[in-house]
C-alpha cells in the first residue's frame, strides 16, 4: 500500500469496527419493549462509516483483495442499521429486527479473512478481555496458514440444511488434544451464522468450534429425529481429521438449539461429555426419561435470562432443580438483564467450566 491508502485504512477501520461492536450490543441487549430506547443508545455510528467508505473507492485494482472484503463488511453493517431503523416503523417490529440483524454475521464473514494481515481486525475477533494478551497476539501473528485451520464450511451454504461450519484456531497443533464446542443455532437459524456467536472465544482460548445446521427448519424436538444421527456423522468426521480431547466435548445451543442440547445430549449413547443449554425450553420428562447411567454426574451448565419473553425463566429454574435431583452436576447461571438473546459474555464462563483456560 502507498501512504494514501494506508491513511484511508486508518480512517476507515475504526468506524467499521465500532459500527459492528454496536450491532453486537443490539443483538445482546435486545428486549422488545425497550427496542426504541436501545436504538437511541446505540446512536449513529453508521453515519461516519458511510463517509469513510467513500475513501476506498479510489483504490487501485491491485488492492481489491483488501478493499472488497472491507466494503462487503461495511455494506452488510450499513444494511443492518438501515433495517433496524426501518423496524421501528414496521407493524411486525421484532421480525424486522431479526431480519436486520442477519446482516451482522455476513459482515463478520466478509471481514474475517483480513484478520491474518490487519492487526486491528485480528484484535476485533478476540474476546475484549484478551485483546491485550501479548502472547495470544504473538501466537496468532506467527501462525502459519494451513488448509485445515480458520473458518471452513461443509455443505453449509446459507440456505442449505444438514451441513456444518467449523473454526479451527490458526495455531492448531495436531500433537495436542483440543477441546470441542458443538454449538446449535436457534429456530429458523443456521450454523454458518451462529459460528460468529462463539468464534471470538474459541479463537481466544483455544477450542475447535463446530456449528451444524439442522436438517429441517429447526431441530428435531419431537417425533422422528434425523438430527442426532447427523451430529454423530459430522462429529466422526471432525474427530477423524482433527485431534479432539475425548474428555472435553461440549454440546451447547441457543433457544431451540439449547432445547435440542437436552433432547440429544441426554440420550444414553451421546458422546458429549458436557451440556450447556442457553435460553432453552425444558420439560420435566427430559430428566425423568434420562437413564441413570447417562445423567448421574453429567456436567450441565444452564444459562438463562430473567427477562426471557419466549421461554420464561421459571422453566430454566425447574430444569436446574429437576436435573439436579436426577443426579446431574448442574451449574445454573441466571442473567438479570438478558432477554431471549445470546449472551456472548457467557462463553468464557462456559469454557472455563469445560476446563479451557
Amino acid at each position: 500500500m502507498e501512504e494514501r491508502e494506508l491513511d484511508d485504512l486508518v480512517a476507515f477501520l475504526p468506524p467499521l469496527l465500532q459500527a459492528l461492536e454496536r450491532l453486537g450490543f443490539v443483538s445482546r441487549y435486545l428486549n422488545p419493549p425497550d427496542f426504541e430506547e436501545l436504538l437511541a443508545a446505540v446512536g449513529q455510528p453508521d453515519a461516519e462509516l458511510r463517509g469513510q467508505a467513500q475513501r476506498l473507492q479510489a483504490w487501485p485494482e491491485a488492492l481489491d483483495h483488501v478493499r472488497a472484503p472491507l466494503l462487503a463488511a461495511a455494506d452488510a453493517a450499513l444494511a443492518a442499521y438501515d433495517g433496524l431503523r426501518a423496524a421501528a416503523h414496521d407493524p411486525e417490529t421484532l421480525t424486522a429486527v431479526f431480519r436486520a440483524l442477519r446482516h451482522v454475521p455476513r459482515a463478520n464473514e466478509a471481514l474475517y479473512p483480513l484478520a491474518a494481515s490487519l492487526p486491528p481486525v485480528s484484535r476485533f475477533f478476540l474476546d475484549p478481555d484478551l485483546r491485550t494478551d501479548a502472547e495470544l497476539v504473538r501466537r496468532l501473528a506467527h501462525a502459519e496458514p494451513s488448509a485445515g485451520t480458520g473458518v471452513l464450511h461443509y455443505d453449509n451454504a446459507p440456505e442449505a440444511r444438514g451441513g456444518f461450519s467449523i473454526y479451527v484456531p490458526e495455531y492448531y497443533d495436531p500433537e495436542a488434544a483440543w477441546p470441542l464446542v458443538v454449538a446449535l443455532h436457534g429456530g429458523s437459524g443456521n450454523g454458518r451464522n451462529f459460528l460468529w456467536s462463539w468464534l471470538r472465544d474459541a479463537r481466544s482460548r483455544g477450542a475447535i468450534l463446530v456449528t451444524p445446521t439442522a436438517t429441517g427448519r429447526t431441530w428435531a424436538l419431537s417425533g422422528p429425529d434425523p438430527d442426532t444421527p447427523n451430529l454423530i456423522r459430522l462429529l466422526n468426521y471432525v474427530r477423524g481429521r482433527w485431534n479432539i480431547d475425548p474428555a472435553r466435548m461440549l454440546l451447547t445451543g441457543m433457544s431451540d438449539g439449547g432445547t435440542f442440547t437436552y433432547v440429544s445430549g441426554l440420550e444414553p449413547t451421546s458422546p458429549f461429555t458436557h451440556l450447556a443449554p442457553v435460553s432453552a425450553a425444558f420439560h420435566p420428562m427430559l430428566a425423568s426419561f434420562a437413564e441413570p447411567e447417562r445423567i448421574t454426574g453429567l456436567p450441565i451448565h444452564i444459562v438463562h435470562g430473567a427477562l426471557d419473553w419466549m421461554f420464561p425463566v421459571d422453566m430454566a429454574r425447574e430444569a436446574a432443580a429437576d436435573l439436579g435431583k436426577s443426579g446431574a452436576a448442574v451449574t445454573y447461571v441466571e442473567i438479570d438483564d438478558l432477554s431471549h438473546t445470546y449472551p456472548r459474555e457467557a462463553n468464557a464462563q462456559i469454557l472455563a467450566w469445560l476446563g479451557v483456560a
